[in-house]
């Protein structure tokens, strides 16, 4: 249903954290034009955790319109409240989006039955694919692959993004539910393996910053020309890690920013990026083919 490079796209913001609905549009329009296969909007790489709810709402509107059915749309709507999440949820899918992304709920350390219970609530009542966000390194709190096996079964929970960088992970949870049930990597720097092993793409940070590149590796792995595939991630791989060198997306904005894509505003807690970071970023961004704008 979706494959391939699914960018985890940021919330750009003005200096002083307001959205800016400009860049935004033209963030868009970059990934259509660079054959992104589809685009999450709003997710945690989109700061969800500091948006406010109407601007959430806000950014999913405009996304689907501007897009207009050209790539699928998926809205992140997981927080670590189910009835808040089942709304979100609602609230997506009445904005016509074509799947949410749900992430685990985060610090309250729910139970399996828990988890499963939360998204099976989810699921049954509203009628829209859903794909499971497990990344216990931000949340505290790991769906294990018995869980996912049963929440498989339940018919719109199409999927799960698998963050925990571990292959024998992914294979336990293909194994346990079969080929109809869609693994994506959530996690850059082993996605090609991954899909190597049957994941049928990434939901990818790298992404925002070389979109077109993402889509030729997706493309090529997943059509069986492992060599080029291969030549694409070595050219991404430093990029792939400093870009997590502080808290995401912390320097995939600073990043975007040095290209002109954006300005510098993020959101408290977060801050941009520590300077002694800079160079690091620049260096990886420059062996991945990408230049910063002159001025730094």
């Amino acid at each position: 249903m979706f494959k391939g490079s699914m960018v985890a796209l940021i919330t750009p913001m003005h200096d002083d954290g307001t959205l800016d609905k400009k860049a935004l549009h033209h963030l868009v329009k970059w990934h259509i034009q660079s054959k992104t296969d589809a685009i999450i909007v709003v997710g945690t790489t989109g700061e969800s955790a500091t948006l406010e709810p109407y601007e959430q709402s806000e950014c999913i509107s405009l996304v689907v319109q501007q897009v207009a059915h050209r790539i699928p749309i998926i809205a992140g709507t997981g927080t670590n409240s189910t009835q808040t999440t089942l709304k979100r949820t609602e609230q997506a899918k009445a904005a016509g989006v074509d799947a949410c992304l749900i992430v685990t709920p985060y610090y309250n350390k729910p139970t399996q039955n828990g988890l499963y219970q939360h998204y099976k609530k989810i699921a049954e009542t509203v009628d829209i694919p859903i794909i499971i966000y497990n990344v216990p390194s931000r949340t505290a709190c790991d769906i294990l692959p018995e869980t996912i096996e049963r929440l498989a079964k339940i018919k719109n929970i199409i999927g799960i993004k698998e963050a925990t960088g571990k292959l024998e992970r992914a294979q336990e949870i293909m194994q346990r539910c079969g080929k109809t049930f869609m693994i994506y990597s959530g996690d850059d720097a082993s996605a090609l393996e991954l899909m190597l092993h049957g994941a049928q793409g990434v939901i990818s940070v790298t992404a925002n910053v070389v979109p077109a590149k993402m889509h030729a590796l997706c493309h090529a792995a997943l059509n069986g020309h492992v060599a080029q595939a291969k030549t694409i991630n070595d050219e991404l791989m430093l990029l792939h890690q400093y870009l997590f060198l502080e808290s995401n997306p912390i320097p995939v904005k600073w990043a975007l920013y040095t290209m002109g894509k954006i300005q510098a505003g993020i959101r408290l807690p977060l801050l941009p990026l520590d300077n002694r970071y800079h160079q690091q970023v620049k260096n990886a961004m420059q062996q991945a083919g990408v230049l910063p704008c002159a001025i730094f």
